[in-house]
């Protein structure tokens, strides 16, 4: 048992102690400035996916009421008396609407008239959701980051209060071994944060 313990003081050593408290140290510090700059990226994403989402809602409106009008006019076309009054009425429909009666005639307001007015809602919609899926993935990121600070904190609180005990201490070779371990696992850990691409 002695001797056991005469090869485990090396782990309580002030070298050993002194570098585990210099690494952890480190580690915690780049964990909590990435996880810093996570949020940061995470917050950055959600206004910028907010601005795109009140985009896509104002530029639904604005197809809406295109569409009302685009029916007005093709009421007013339809019923027109003289052809001078449908042609007026014809070069007032939007491009979509023109598109579609030069395409399917018997089927103006189509799916495929109604994808083209929505066309730019839809985008800045997709666009607002993108926005939003990149702030989720930088969220997980930063978590994870957050852990390997707090893991890494531990490690330096317990090789900490084993450089404040007699060297002669098995408390110190144990909290020193706790230090060791929480480096190790706070390593692997930072080693599986998620990274974000683009």
């Amino acid at each position: 048992m002695g001797n056991i313990l005469s090869r485990l003081r090396f782990l309580a050593s002030e070298l050993m102690l002194g570098s585990l408290i210099a690494i952890l140290s480190v580690f915690t510090a780049v964990a909590s400035y990435q996880g810093s700059m996570s949020d940061s990226e995470q917050t950055a994403n959600n206004v910028q996916g907010q601005q795109r989402l009140t985009d896509a809602n104002a530029e639904y409106l604005t197809a809406n009421q295109l569409i009302v009008y685009d029916y007005q006019l093709y009421d007013g076309w339809y019923t027109a008396e003289d052809e001078d009054k449908a042609n007026y009425y014809q070069a007032n429909f939007s491009e979509e609407l023109q598109a579609s009666l030069q395409n399917s005639p018997d089927d103006i307001f189509n799916d495929a008239y109604y994808e083209a007015m929505y066309a730019d809602a839809n985008s800045l919609f997709n666009e607002a959701q993108a926005r939003f899926d990149k702030a989720e993935e930088w969220n997980k990121r930063g978590d994870a980051l957050q852990l390997v600070m707090l893991i890494m904190a531990l490690g330096l609180a317990f090789a900490a209060w084993a450089s404040l005990l007699q060297e002669e201490s098995k408390m110190r070779i144990l909290f020193s071994a706790l230090s060791i371990g929480m480096f190790v696992y706070g390593l692997i850990t930072y080693l599986n944060v998620p990274v974000v691409a683009g």
